[in-house]
């Protein structure tokens, strides 16, 4: 998996005072967790566009004061309610020995037959798959392939399964799948009411041919 370098410098203060200040000055209070004790630290609110306005996943390096690199991953983040500004980062150190969770992009591969031979639409259900595997083993996104989907047809988490990594959903979690669209459905409404119908006058005109044969 990529990663992303975010320069950082330690907090000396943790206070609201100090949070303020930070933030006044575009820079973002984070936290890094999972060592022995929380880091708490700053970076600039800039560094973090490519991790976060972004479909794809990554890992960080966290280059703390220019002497200390921790590899992590993004665990939560806040914004502001209304301006959208990062109020808050925390992230989760990463060991090469021990796995981590981690939510990884689903990517949609091939043309659907349901879809484009049906009249069916694409649902997709899943945009991203949340898995558990060691550092190494995280993949970049997940690939689905629809190219056999036919209308009614589904592909779900059991379909996605590897030997790098736990998928942390239940197997029958769809991921996407082709149904019916309303033009579809109003189509086949209109041919069974035109069938209803063409069945109907025939029974009328049978009747009708049986009452004349009696009359006679």
């Amino acid at each position: 998996m990529k990663s992303i370098t975010i320069k950082g410098s330690k907090r000396e203060s943790v206070g609201k005072v100090a949070t303020k200040v930070l933030r006044n000055a575009d820079k973002v209070p984070c936290v890094l967790y999972g060592g022995e004790n929380p880091l708490h630290f700053s970076a600039n609110e800039l560094d973090f566009s490519k991790l976060i306005y972004t479909p794809n996943a990554h890992t960080v390096v966290l280059d703390i004061n220019g002497d200390q690199k921790i590899n992590a991953i993004l665990q939560d983040i806040q914004f502001h309610p209304v301006s959208d500004k990062i109020l808050h980062v925390d992230f989760y150190q990463l060991y090469e020995d021990k796995e981590v969770n981690m939510e990884i992009p689903v990517i949609i591969e091939g043309s659907a037959p349901g879809v484009m031979l049906e009249g069916g639409t694409l649902e997709i259900s899943k945009r991203k798959i949340k898995v558990r595997a060691l550092p190494k083993n995280l993949p970049d996104f997940m690939n689905v392939d629809i190219s056999s989907l036919k209308l009614g047809d589904k592909i779900t988490t059991a379909e996605l399964e590897s030997e790098d990594f736990t998928i942390l959903h239940p197997d029958n979690t769809v991921v996407c799948k082709v149904r019916t669209s309303r033009a579809s459905m109003n189509i086949e409404e209109e041919e069974l009411e035109a069938e209803g119908e063409a069945t109907e006058e025939g029974a009328e005109a049978t009747a009708e041919g049986e009452s004349k044969s009696g009359e006679e």
